[in-house]
């Protein structure tokens, strides 16, 4: 595996870490998109550093069991808003 791509799977799961973000606000941040960011996580990082993968695939689990219920409130926001 390249070099710049081992420091980038680090970076990004620093960054995650450290704010619990999503995948695609991290996308955002990097400006990559959400696949690299998703292979970066759970394909690479494990070879890398494994400790720094189980931290990650935690916040990574939890975002996804949670992903149903912002975009139920997303979308009760969205109807509300339009009946004013």
């Amino acid at each position: 595996m390249k070099v710049y791509i081992e420091e980038r799977c680090k970076e990004i799961a620093k960054y995650i870490i450290k704010t619990r973000c999503t995948c695609k606000d991290c996308a955002r941040k990097f400006g990559i998109s959400e696949t690299t960011v998703h292979q970066d996580m759970r394909k690479r990082l494990p070879k890398i550093d494994n400790k720094l993968y189980l931290q990650v695939s935690n916040i990574l689990d939890l975002n996804k069991a949670e992903a149903f219920l912002r975009g139920g409130l997303a979308t009760k926001e969205k109807y509300e808003i339009n009946k004013i």
